[in-house]
């Protein structure tokens, strides 16, 4: 007979095993939740990390293009000609004639 008591869990024990094995439980659960969202947040920075960088990449190739484009227009001669090309201007007694190019036409068709 003393076999048999010593087997069985008293209803304190049971209700503490329940209580334990309960809270162990949740706390795993919000444990895991929790490293989860820890984990979402690492991934979702290193993306924004590799589009800021790239664009990054975009801003220092496009301010290299301008750095050139203010060289030049330190130029007279360079500024005088891309006055005459873009914006049509002339030299006195000189006649614009503007020819439309290919891919102007095939564009407006």
């Amino acid at each position: 007979m003393k076999k048999k008591n010593r087997t069985k869990l008293s209803k304190k024990s049971k209700r503490r095993m329940l209580v334990f094995g309960s809270a162990s439980i949740c706390l795993i659960l919000f444990l895991g939740v929790t490293i989860g969202n820890v984990w979402a947040q690492i991934f979702q920075k290193y993306y924004e990390k590799n589009f800021y960088e790239e664009k990054l990449k975009e801003l220092k190739d496009e301010e290299e293009k301008l750095k050139v484009d203010v060289e030049k227009m330190q130029d007279d001669d360079y500024v005088a000609r891309y006055a005459r090309e873009k914006y049509l201007y002339s030299k006195d007694g000189e006649f614009i004639i503007q020819i439309p190019d290919e891919d102007d036409s095939e564009e407006e068709k």
